[in-house]
């Protein structure tokens, strides 16, 4: 086990940790909302692929590149970044404007796309009450520069701290809007084609889905989309008990749903390479010190939380 291969991020990084926390797909729809408010990027999805139709499968290749990525080998890693890259070269999209052909590639629109992931990630999991500290999260914006250059991008040109991915999204504002595109990515969010028989449970499970990510983007989001969203009160209020509620799921049940990245990567790493929020915890009270530090047993809002329970 000592001598196995840890990927790119490993055992010891918030990466490991936190991208094992279920309320990682909440994030997940998050992203995509925001994502969407980049004309030029939503552009790009919409011209290359119906997303209407093949949005879950969309979602479920995002979710097997990012557990990839964090969980794979080395080797895995790099080959799922270089598919990623291959396909990028290959698609192109056009401004309805101004008729302007221009790639999927281009840096500016990879940046957005890694900006409002990485943002998405951090901000539903830390505000449902998964232990991140402030140092912990500079440490995650930096590590998700190895995921940046996967995709094509000059690490040394990503945001590498939370205050350098604040700087970012003030710096982009000026050009998000909610175009054609994004309605119809919002009104794809907000009820997504499903077989009859399961629109009850869209609308009881998906639908709140979909409404705790939208409520957790940032004000000026809602005013781009024209929707409002509840007081932030009470949006890390439903955060928390959410992620409360999904956390007492035994974690051994969650990651047995496929691909298994987790499981995999246990089984060639070893037992403690399991990811738990405790970890986080306390490599922050060893960086922060104890008066700024969460207490060391992992303990805070999430209750099914303990050494032996993941987050």
């Amino acid at each position: 086990m000592r001598d196995a291969d840890p990927g790119l991020f490993g055992p010891s990084s918030v990466t490991w940790q936190m991208h094992g926390d279920p309320m990682m797909w909440v994030a997940g729809v998050r992203a995509l909302y925001l994502q969407a408010l980049h004309p030029r990027a939503v552009r790009g999805v919409m011209q290359n692929s119906d997303f209407r139709k093949d949005a879950w499968g969309r979602l479920m290749r995002t979710a097997g590149f990012v557990g990839t990525t964090t969980y794979g080998t080395t080797e895995a890693a790099e080959a799922a970044g270089a598919r990623v890259r291959k396909i990028h070269t290959m698609l192109s999209a056009t401004d309805p404007d101004t008729g302007e052909r221009y790639g999927v590639d281009e840096p500016e629109l990879l940046l957005w796309v890694h900006c409002a992931e990485i943002d998405s990630y951090l901000h539903v999991v830390r505000r449902s009450g998964f232990p991140v500290g402030a140092a912990a999260a500079d440490r995650y914006v930096a590590e998700h520069r190895e995921s940046a250059r996967l995709v094509g991008l000059d690490p040394a040109r990503v945001p590498a701290s939370t205050a350098e991915l604040a700087a970012y999204f003030e710096k982009v504002a000026p050009d998000l809007a909610a175009g054609a595109e994004a309605r119809v990515v919002d009104d794809f969010l907000r009820r997504p084609p499903t077989a009859p028989l399961l629109v009850p449970a869209r609308a009881l499970l998906w639908r709140r889905v979909a409404d705790l990510a939208y409520a957790s983007l940032p004000r000026y989001a809602h005013e781009l989309y024209g929707r409002s969203a509840p007081p932030p009160a009470t949006v890390t209020r439903r955060l928390v008990t959410t992620g409360t509620v999904l956390r007492c799921v035994p974690a051994r049940l969650r990651w047995q749903l496929p691909p298994k990245h987790i499981l995999r990567a246990m089984a060639r790493l070893g037992p403690g390479s399991r990811p738990a929020s405790y970890k986080v915890a306390r490599q922050d009270a060893i960086l922060d010190g104890p008066g700024r530090a969460r207490r060391r047993d992992g303990g805070d809002s999430t209750r099914c939380q303990s050494r032996g329970t993941p987050g």
